[in-house]
């Protein structure tokens, strides 16, 4: 048996792409006051008992996880009477200094519009209203240089144009048709400017043809993963900060050369979400 010498003398081409991390900055909202006293989303259950203590420790794990990797944590002030105002990310959305406040499908939640559209004055960002409801980072996702935007449940998708219009980015519409998967951050995940992660069945079929056009080599989740909200992560380009109970997702992760990081969010899990609800991006 003969054997090519360089056959036998090189190593196997490792094909996983390098990944990178870039420092980041997000807003939080402790979750003082967290419970569930409605029902505005199907993971929500009013009979279940809540253990606020146990979901601010849950949630400072993981704003300690962000300062430990690097990144900027800015605080808005929790707000009695404001048990969904944790879940951070819906509060709006900021890029390049520019801003869009929240405009809450249920009227339970729209005071928080309020408090993150004092944050984003206080530090300086052109803020704007949309006449149509919008559901902040809930359901507009920055890939690259445009924004992927969930509709079908709570973000109208009249406002997408407007919110194209003031932030100046082409913007991509994508359909949700499965009430578990509510807004755009439980079912699909930004690990980096070209790459995604996503759960098919939660996109009606016009959805998923777009994303396989746009990301040819996106991580596809399986159900186990999509229903302990796997999807609602958050990635720097290599640490991918992901519910812990996610292990099939953690595993399709490393083997694309990310670094997942399990936290514990299970308390908030109650209210309908987890780490990327939990965290608004401030985009520069």
């Amino acid at each position: 048996m003969t054997m090519d010498l360089a056959t036998a003398t090189s190593p196997a081409q490792d094909t996983t792409p390098a990944r990178t991390a870039r420092p980041r900055r997000y807003v939080m909202t402790c979750p003082e006051y967290f419970s569930v006293e409605y029902v505005i989303n199907p993971w929500m259950d009013t009979s279940t008992p809540v253990d606020t203590g146990r979901a601010v420790a849950q949630w400072e794990a993981l704003r300690q996880t962000y300062l430990d990797l690097g990144h900027t944590v800015d605080l808005v002030a929790p707000v009695a009477g404001l048990p969904d105002m944790v879940y951070a990310a819906n509060g709006g959305m900021v890029v390049n200094g520019k801003a869009v406040v929240a405009r809450f499908a249920y009227q339970e939640r729209a005071a928080e519009a309020v408090a993150y559209a004092a944050w984003m004055a206080d530090h300086g960002f052109a803020a704007t209203e949309t006449r149509h409801v919008n559901e902040g980072q809930g359901d507009l996702l920055l890939a690259g240089s445009m924004i992927l935007a969930g509709h079908g449940f709570r973000t109208d998708r009249r406002a997408h144009h407007e919110i194209a219009e003031h932030l100046g980015m082409p913007l991509v519409g994508l359909e949700l048709v499965d009430p578990r998967f509510y807004h755009l951050d439980t079912a699909l995940a930004v690990l980096d400017d070209t790459t995604v992660a996503y759960y098919p069945p939660a996109f009606d079929e016009h959805s998923r043809t777009t994303l396989r056009e746009l990301f040819p080599d996106a991580i596809e989740v399986a159900t186990a993963d999509a229903y302990v909200l796997g999807l609602n992560a958050v990635s720097d380009g290599l640490n991918v900060v992901l519910p812990a109970a996610a292990t099939g997702f953690a595993d399709q992760l490393r083997d694309n050369g990310f670094r997942p990081i399990g936290v514990d969010l299970s308390e908030l899990l109650k209210g309908g979400g987890s780490v990327k609800c939990c965290t608004l991006e401030v985009h520069s």
